[in-house]
């Protein structure tokens, strides 16, 4: 009868350079572990996390630092399309015209009806949507997947499918209304000036009111069920619950998406591009959108990034005022 096999020998208890690794192995391990601390293959230095975020920041640095660079060098400078080779220093001269030229006034309050119109009505149909995707219902995984549609589309596909169903004669709305009776005959809606804006306002809400209905559905199910259960049992009604549990739940992500669709539909473009251009005169006409007709159409690249870079001002002392109120 054999007896039982002696103990296999174990590296447990035994720091990195354990008697029972090669030598060469174990002079390379206690090396490594001197130099850059047991279990590592790297030094720990203060350095190691910005060579691991190198590429990212040379990403960056030429997507996005570079322009910006661009940008504000052209700003103070006179350049001009038909003139490239010729870029005088003008310091403040490109600002200073923007500031005293009246359509920058009227694209900056069509700017701010456009993003206060297009945000709030966007966020109040998606906060309806995500309530009801939130209950049980037959279909629901069907209804959650066709809602992202319109969010899903290319803008350009959504401004083409608007302007047909705004056109005048073809349009399917003016035929829904007339049928109805709801309107007395077809309206230009986006020829004229008093309802230009509304039409592109209507689009950019159907194309936007999804993102916020699937930030808040997810902010819904975050929040845990356990507490509606105990407002239940205290005797909580339905409005009880949303005031004191939803609401609270939901504020930090309302915030956030808040202040993210702002600054996107704050700096978009090609809806009004697509369906008016701007127009009819500068009736839809926005900062941004100015900024492009400026650069683009007018070939003045100096006036175009002075406007840019007031936009970006201004959207950055909203971000900054976000961040410090949160902060307090």
């Amino acid at each position: 009868m054999e007896g039982p096999l002696p103990p296999t020998p174990s590296l447990k208890g035994r720091g990195s350079s354990g008697a029972l690794l090669p030598l060469p192995l174990r002079a390379w391990t206690a090396k490594r572990t001197k130099v850059g601390g047991s279990g590592r293959f790297f030094p720990r230095t203060h350095a190691t996390p910005w060579l691991m975020l190198t590429p990212a920041l040379s990403a960056a640095a030429i997507i996005v630092l570079l322009p910006v660079l661009d940008t504000l060098w052209m700003s103070i400078h006179d350049v001009i399309l038909y003139r490239p080779r010729v870029r005088p220093f003008i310091g403040l001269a490109n600002y200073a015209w923007a500031v005293a030229d009246p359509v920058f006034w009227e694209s900056l309050w069509h700017s701010l009806v456009w993003v206060v119109a297009a945000v709030s009505l966007q966020f109040t149909l998606g906060f309806i949507a995500a309530l009801l995707l939130n209950r049980s219902f037959a279909w629901r995984a069907v209804a959650r997947a066709l809602i992202v549609v319109p969010w899903a589309l290319p803008s350009v596909i959504i401004g083409l499918i608007w302007t047909w169903m705004l056109d005048f004669n073809l349009g399917v709305l003016n035929e829904i209304g007339v049928r109805l009776g709801l309107l007395s005959a077809s309206v230009p809606w986006l020829a004229q000036s008093s309802t230009a804006m509304a039409g592109v306002i209507l689009a950019i809400v159907w194309q936007g009111f999804p993102f916020f209905a699937v930030t808040l559905l997810a902010g819904l199910q975050a929040i845990p069920g356990e507490l509606y259960e105990a407002a239940s049992i205290d005797g909580a009604g339905a409005f009880g619950k949303f005031r004191h549990i939803t609401l609270p739940g939901l504020a930090g992500v309302m915030a956030t998406a808040l202040l993210l669709r702002m600054i996107w539909v704050a700096n978009s473009l090609d809806l009004i591009l697509v369906m008016t251009g701007g127009g009819p005169g500068t009736a839809t006409q926005t900062l941004p959108l100015h900024a492009f007709l400026t650069a683009w159409s007018g070939g003045n690249y100096g006036h175009g990034a002075a406007l840019s870079v007031l936009l970006t001002l201004l959207l950055l002392g909203v971000v900054v005022a976000y961040v410090w109120r949160n902060r307090a």
